[in-house]
C-alpha cells in the first residue's frame, strides 16, 4: 500500500508560480514512477507529467511543457511540480498518482488532490 498526499495548492494571479508537493509513504514508496494530473468539475482527469522513480525519464503534456517542471527527491519520498507562468486555464484540482501514462484506470494509488486557482 502506498499513500500519497498533495500540498502546495492555493490562489495566485495569472503569471504567478506555485510548487506542488506529493509526499509518499508506505511500501517502497520511492520505487514508483509518479505522475501529475489535473481535473475540472465534470471533466476527465488530464495527465500533465510523469517522472520515473530514478528521475532519469521525464515526460510532459503539450499543455504544460515549458511552464511546468516535475522533479523528485527520493530521500524525502516527495515529487514536486513547479508551475510557472500560470494561466486561468490552469485552474483545477491537481492530483498525483503512482504510475505512468494518461490512462487513469492503470493507477492504483492517488492523493486526495490540491486546489489551484489562477485569477486573471
Amino acid at each position: 500500500q502506498v499513500q500519497l498526499v498533495e500540498s502546495g495548492g492555493g490562489s495566485v494571479q495569472g503569471g504567478g508560480s506555485l510548487r506542488l508537493s506529493c509526499a509518499a509513504s508506505g511500501r517502497t514508496s520511492s520505487s514508483y514512477p509518479v505522475s501529475w494530473f489535473r481535473q475540472l468539475p465534470g471533466k476527465e482527469r488530464e495527465w500533465l507529467a510523469t517522472i520515473s522513480w530514478t528521475g532519469g525519464t521525464i515526460r510532459y503534456s503539450e499543455a504544460v511543457k515549458g511552464r511546468f517542471t516535475i522533479s523528485r527527491d527520493n530521500a524525502k519520498n516527495t515529487v514536486y511540480l513547479q508551475m510557472n507562468n500560470l494561466e486561468p486555464a490552469d485552474t483545477a484540482v491537481y492530483y498525483c498518482g503512482a504510475g505512468i501514462g494518461a490512462d487513469t484506470s492503470a493507477y492504483d494509488y492517488w492523493g486526495q488532490g490540491t486546489q489551484v486557482t489562477v485569477s486573471s
